[in-house]
């Protein structure tokens, strides 16, 4: 299984943006300096709605996934 299959469906929490919701798609970051073993992905999120109001428009954030090497 692909990392970016692995993070659809998850729930993220933004603790920066008090956000949250379910990765709808995760796409690999080529263009973030990461440590060795561990990559970013752009991560399209859709937050939970409540049924009050109008529902609130899909956000980005980046995800950190370290993988270790066997």
């Amino acid at each position: 299984m692909l990392i970016s299959e692995a993070l659809e469906g998850k729930r993220h929490y933004s603790l920066s943006r008090h956000l949250d919701g379910i990765i709808q798609t995760a796409d690999r970051r080529h263009d973030v300096y990461t440590d060795e073993n561990v990559f970013a992905y752009a991560c399209r999120v859709r937050p939970h709605w409540n049924g009050k109001g109008y529902p609130k428009p899909d956000f980005y954030s980046t995800v950190y996934v370290r993988v270790d090497g066997e």
